[in-house]
Order: C-alpha cells, then sequence, then structure tokens
C-alpha cells in the first residue's frame, strides 16, 4: 500500500532577522521538509541565509512548549487559587503542574487581578513582542496600558535600534529606514559603521557586495575587520566608542572642504551656520586628532578620503548595532543624519539612511506602541512609562509586581545578569509566553506556548518598512499570542471581540492611519511577495523625504553633539593603553551566521548548532601567549564562563569578541548598567574587562 502524501508549497516570511526575506515552504503531511526563496522573491532575490533555509527544525521540535505550565511553588504561594483550580490540572514534572489554556488564563487572571486591586495598575510590566506579529504586538501594549492600566511596556528595541528610533526622528522626524534595499543598485557609494553585515543581515550583504565588486565602491568602519572587509576601498578599523568621533570628522572634513550641497541645505535644513560653527571649532572633530591616537595615526587620512567621497556621490550609509549599543549611540545616529543633511544624500533614489535592524518584526513592534513613550503610529501617551532598565530598578525596590514576558529572553539577552536575577527574583507573578523553555521562561510562574511564525497568519514590518503578511505553513492546535491576551483581556473584564489576525489588524489600520490605513489584509495578501513599505494609503511609499522631512515644518534639524574622549582612547593619550598586564582589554560582542540572538530556534537544527555549538573569544594574534586558550573574563559586574580562545589577525592589539548566543557563557553577566545617555540602550560593544587564564 503506497502511502499518501499532502504537499504544499505556502509562500510566508522567514522567522529570523530584520531583513524580512520571502520564502516558500515545502510542507508534506503538516511538517516542514524544505525552505527556499523564489527566484522573483523581492527581498530575498532567491537567496536564504543558512538559518532561513535550515533553521525550521524548531517547528517539531519534542522541546516545545505544548501544554501551559504552571508552578508548583506558585500554587504553594497562592492557596486560594490553588484551592480552586487543583481539580483541573495534573503532574507535568517536579517543578511545574499542566492544564489547559483556559485554566491557565483564568489562573493568570486572577493574580494579575489582585496584583492591579492590591498595589495598583502600574505595579505591572509587559516585556517583548518582537518576535511575533503586529496583531500580537499591538494586543500586547493595549493588554498592557488598557487591560491592566500601565503605561510600562517595552520590547527588545531597548538593547538595540532604540538609538537609531531616537536620533532620526529628532533629526528627521522619522525613525526608520529612508529607501528599500534594491537602491544599493543605484547608489554609488556605500558606508558600512558598525555591522558585520555579512553574518548578521547576509541578504542585504549580497546586494551591497554585488556593488563593491562592479564599482569598488564601499567603505567600512568597525573596531574589527569582519568579513566584508575583503570588498572594501576603505577598511577603517577605528578604536573603541569612537563612532561620534569618526562621524563629527566626516561632518568636518565635508563643511571644511565645502563639499556640501548648497541648495540642499538651504531649501531642507535649518539651523546650518550654527551647527558649521560648532563643528568647525569642535577640537576634536578635526581628523588630524588620529595622529595623537598610537596603532590608529593612518585613520587621518583615511577618514578624510571616506567624507570626500561620501559627498560628492550619490550614498548610502548602513549600520548595526555596532553604532547604536554604545553611550553615545543616539547621537551617533544623528550624526550620520548630518551628513545626509549636508549632503543631500536623502530622501532621493540611491540615497539614504538604513538601520540594519535586528529581529523579524521589531520595526512592526515599535510601530504598533510597544515602547512606554509611544502609543501606536508614534502618537505621545498620557502616560510615560519606564524603559526596562528603570524597569529593573523598579522590580528590585518594589514598585513592580507582575511581568508579562512575550517572547524576549530578559534573563538572557539584557545586561547585568546578574541584577536581572535579583529584580527577577523579586517579583511575585512571572507569566511568559514562548516557544521554547528560555532561561526567563524556567523562572516564570505561568508558561504558554504558542505558535511560532510559521504556524500563524499576521503581518511583520522589516527593516525597510516592508510589510510581509505571514501565513501558515502548518496547522497546530497551538494560541497565537493575541489569542492568549484576548482570554486574559476578557476574564478581566475587558472586551475583546476579535476572533481572527485580519480582525486585529483591521484595528490598527485605523488606530495608526499615518502608516497603515490602507494595509488591508487583501492588498497585503495581493502583493505578498513584493511586501508594501509604510506609510501604505493608496499606494505604498519605498521611499521616504522625497519632499519634506516628516517633522512638524518639513525641515531636517542638526543636533549638535561633541566626542568626549573615555576609554580606550584616553589610555592610549594617557600612554596606558598598551600595558602589558591583563586587566584594560576591550570587549565587543556580536552575532555569527550560524545563530539568531539567544539561538532558541537555530539550536533546534543540528546543521545550525554543529557550526556555533559554543561561543568563542577571539583575541589578536600579538596577544597570544599572554593567557592561553582557555579564560574567563570578569569585570566589577560579574563573570563568564570559561571560553575558549581563538588568536586572529582579524582583531586588533589587546581587544576582543565573542558572541552571546548560548546562555551558559554568561557573557551578560559581565556588563553594567551603562547605556546610551538619552534611551537606556546598554553599552554592549564597549567593556573594558580583565582575562583570567584557566
Amino acid at each position: 500500500m503506497t502511502e499518501k502524501f499532502d504537499v504544499k508549497e505556502i509562500e510566508s516570511v522567514c522567522t529570523y532577522c530584520g531583513v524580512g526575506c520571502d520564502i516558500t515552504g515545502v510542507v508534506e503531511n503538516n511538517k516542514i521538509t524544505k525552505i527556499y526563496a523564489q527566484k522573483d522573491g523581492v527581498v530575498s532575490q532567491g537567496k536564504l541565509c543558512v538559518k532561513g533555509k535550515f533553521g525550521f527544525d524548531f517547528v517539531d521540535s519534542d522541546e516545545r512548549v505544548r501544554e501551559p505550565r504552571i508552578r508548583k511553588s506558585f500554587l504553594d504561594k497562592n492557596p486560594t487559587i490553588k484551592a480552586k483550580f487543583e481539580d483541573k490540572m495534573k503532574i507535568f514534572d517536579d517543578t511545574f503542574w499542566t492544564c489547559d489554556l483556559d485554566t491557565a488564563t483564568s489562573i493568570a487572571s486572577m493574580k494579575l487581578s489582585e496584583v492591579k486591586e492590591t498595589f495598583g495598575g502600574d505595579s505591572f510590566c509587559a516585556i517583548g513582542g518582537a518576535r511575533t506579529s503586529c496583531e500580537s504586538s499591538y494586543s500586547f501594549q493595549k493588554f498592557c496600558r488598557e487591560t491592566m492600566d500601565s503605561p510600562h511596556v517595552d520590547n527588545c528595541a531597548r538593547v538595540c535600534h532604540s538609538p537609531s528610533l531616537k536620533g532620526m526622528r529628532a533629526t528627521i522626524g522619522e525613525g526608520a529606514a529612508t529607501n528599500p534595499y534594491n537602491d544599493i543598485y543605484d547608489c554609488e557609494f556605500m558606508l558600512v559603521i558598525g555591522s558585520n553585515t555579512m553574518e548578521a543581515h547576509p541578504i542585504v550583504a549580497n546586494r551591497i557586495v554585488d556593488m563593491a565588486k562592479k564599482h569598488n565602491n564601499l567603505a567600512i568602519i568597525d573596531v574589527r575587520e569582519t568579513k566584508m572587509v575583503k570588498y572594501a576601498k576603505h577598511n577603517a578599523i577605528i578604536p573603541y566608542e569612537a563612532n561620534l568621533l569618526v562621524l563629527n570628522m566626516m561632518t568636518y572634513v565635508i563643511l571644511d572642504e565645502e563639499i556640501y550641497n548648497k541648495n540642499f541645505i538651504e531649501k531642507r535644513t535649518k539651523g546650518f551656520e550654527e551647527f558649521k560653527e560648532k563643528i568647525l571649532n569642535d577640537p576634536y572633530a578635526n581628523p588630524k586628532f588620529f595622529e595623537k591616537i598610537e596603532g590608529y595615526e593612518h585613520l587621518a587620512k583615511m577618514i578624510p578620503n571616506i567624507a570626500r567621497e561620501y559627498a560628492v556621490k550619490k550614498s548610502m550609509i548602513f549600520w548595526g548595532l555596532g553604532v547604536t549599543e554604545h553611550l553615545d549611540g543616539s547621537y551617533a545616529v544623528m550624526a550620520m543624519t548630518h551628513l545626509g543633511l549636508l549632503t543631500g544624500n536623502i530622501g532621493k533614489r540611491g540615497a539614504g539612511l538604513m538601520p540594519l535592524r535586528g529581529q523579524n518584526n521589531v520595526q512592526g513592534a515599535c510601530d504598533m506602541g510597544c515602547l512606554p513613550y509611544y502609543l501606536p503610529d508614534y502618537e505621545e501617551p498620557k502616560v510615560v512609562g519606564l524603559m526596562t532598565p528603570q524597569l529593573i530598578d523598579a522590580m528590585i525596590d518594589g514598585k513592580i509586581k507582575a511581568l508579562l514576558n512575550m517572547g524576549e529572553d530578559i534573563t538572557h539577552i539584557h545586561p547585568n545578569l546578574n541584577k536581572i536575577d535579583r529584580a527577577i527574583g523579586n517579583l511575585e507573578f512571572i507569566m511568559v509566553q514562548e516557544l521554547f523553555m528560555t532561561d526567563i521562561a524556567k523562572r516564570a510562574d505561568i508558561i504558554i506556548g504558542v505558535k511560532s511564525a510559521y504556524e500563524k497568519t499576521g503581518v511583520y514590518v522589516n527593516a525597510m518598512r516592508r510589510l510581509h503578511l505571514s501565513q501558515p505553513l502548518v496547522e497546530t492546535d497551538l494560541p497565537d499570542d493575541w489569542e492568549v491576551l484576548k482570554e486574559l483581556t476578557n476574564k478581566l473584564g475587558g472586551d475583546f471581540k476579535h476572533e481572527t489576525s485580519e480582525q486585529v489588524w483591521d484595528e490598527v489600520t485605523k488606530v495608526a492611519p499615518k502608516r497603515f490605513s490602507g494595509a488591508q489584509y487583501y492588498r497585503l495578501a495581493r502583493h505578498r511577495k513584493r511586501g508594501m513599505q509604510w506609510p501604505v494609503y493608496l499606494e505604498d511609499t519605498p521611499i521616504l523625504h522625497l519632499l519634506d522631512f516628516r517633522t512638524e515644518d518639513g525641515l531636517g534639524k542638526y543636533v549638535y553633539k561633541q566626542y568626549e574622549p573615555r576609554g580606550m582612547i584616553q589610555e592610549i593619550l594617557d600612554k596606558e593603553f598598551y600595558a602589558n598586564g591583563l586587566d584594560g582589554f576591550y570587549l565587543t560582542t556580536g552575532r555569527t551566521l550560524a545563530h539568531y540572538n539567544n539561538s532558541a530556534q537555530t539550536k533546534q537544527t543540528a546543521k545550525l548548532y554543529n557550526n556555533h555549538s559554543e561561543d568563542t573569544l577571539l583575541a589578536s594574534l600579538e596577544d597570544e601567549g599572554k593567557f592561553g586558550n582557555r579564560v574567563i573574563l570578569k569585570t566589577e559586574y560579574g563573570e563568564t564562563s570559561v571560553l575558549n580562545v581563538k588568536y586572529t589577525d582579524k582583531v586588533k592589539p589587546r581587544t576582543l569578541f565573542t558572541t552571546f548566543h548560548h546562555a551558559r557563557s554568561k557573557i551578560n553577566a559581565i556588563f553594567g548598567d551603562e547605556a546610551d545617555e538619552l534611551i537606556m540602550t546598554a553599552r554592549f560593544k564597549s567593556l573594558r574587562v580583565t582575562v583570567v587564564p584557566k
């Protein structure tokens, strides 16, 4: 007897990074057997990275959370709840009971009601939303603000591109990419700063590499040598925490040599003369400053060369977390927009600004209002909530009592993990919606397993504002995130009537009309492979700022910030950096191609896990022999687990690099609370550490 196979090919969107590739899943008997990109895919261009192509085994993993789990000790501490629901639960293991969704949400709503009545709505916070659909992100912030009456909602943009939003809105009124990826083919010069694009955003990197091979028009600015430098005309390896310094230097050269666009400045910006005077009188903006920085003297000539080429050509700037995760990340983003404003490299085809977003829907989560200072459509709330680092402090102080966490492993990917451990331990109630028992899920009182991106319908917004309507590749009985929130809302006295994700999205188009009024499901379905870029009215908007900036008066503005010497540069100036001891090395962190963030999904695929089964420390060849092949990194905040060391010529002397994909490495335990001074994004890209040989 021949077994009958039900084989389908279904178009959807990749679940990993912010590139947002279109995918096609080959499904046999409700199981994904292959994922590929079609040749006419607008984002993918027919190619996928190894994560997109092979990283789907998580969907069927035995480790998926497929039934709600209720911590036994939580019920012991809440005898009234236990007495009411005990007969509806059964033993899962030594730590948890299990039950159906209705019982789990009833228990959760009963506890949340108690917390709200006892301590007030603002004792509750909600963190997450960037890994799920816009429909669920919207419902998440609405639940927090309206059902729980709390302003405290945040998402993982706090540890990645919040400075991009802050810096771009401050200068040009909109905190999102100005152009589509394919404008790369129309630009004449490309500047990549603080981005390991070939590993973190490989399908965007394909376009950059294609152009660099043909035109030799790529400049890279970073603290280490990334894979893309082999295609670069200019490879500027800079000291740690020098982004703002270098960008101000580029501005200085453009102003000093008068290679700016006078017509554009006059018609489309304001405050130019004042800004010009400040830059030209800035003691650190002249590139000759690098003549004093031992080991980096060549930058005194290289930076002006990059600035000149950027100014006189149609240019695009691409940046990643190597810019934003610093003390002055927001100001560095402003400095990049200054370059666009001065040269007219914004508001036209083939010229613009491209923040390379991390999560598959972090742009959408921000658009939906999963930020304490923005409602959907970036409207201002009546009450501004706390950002995640402030929420951690409030947990320790006893002001925050309950946490709803949706798809964000805060006890792995956030900084100062020892402090976060104390904060989490101080909470009365933690509920997590997740695919797997991540680190935060293992600490939760209630864990509800939910649909993955490959099991549901929903809208995702990629790094270039492109909306993709995903559709399920496989079917499951698990709830979507918004369906869990619906249960909670209605049990807490709310009125969540929507029955489908489309009905939720229809509400979004009305609540956030400035960006989504014309983005109905039927239009997104019609353009599923192409996607539509917001703002979407009668048509979409591939390029922003064609006529005016999205500021009140339509003009771009300059927000000057002087670089302040610190860290590595100050130590070099003081003749202290190049010492022989094991104290005073500088560490930066990042991703590798095979894994994504906390690797919860990618490690379920053996091919990906085996490619990078541990976080390895990269050290300079010049430092080989100083501390052997196994070390611990220490700071005043904590220490890592033992790390294997690989020596390479890709990093500079007394600097280090490691990934953070595996929670057991405890990389983020050594970071403290130092963060962007405007928006509190952690300083993950520069940390002074002590190396301890093991």
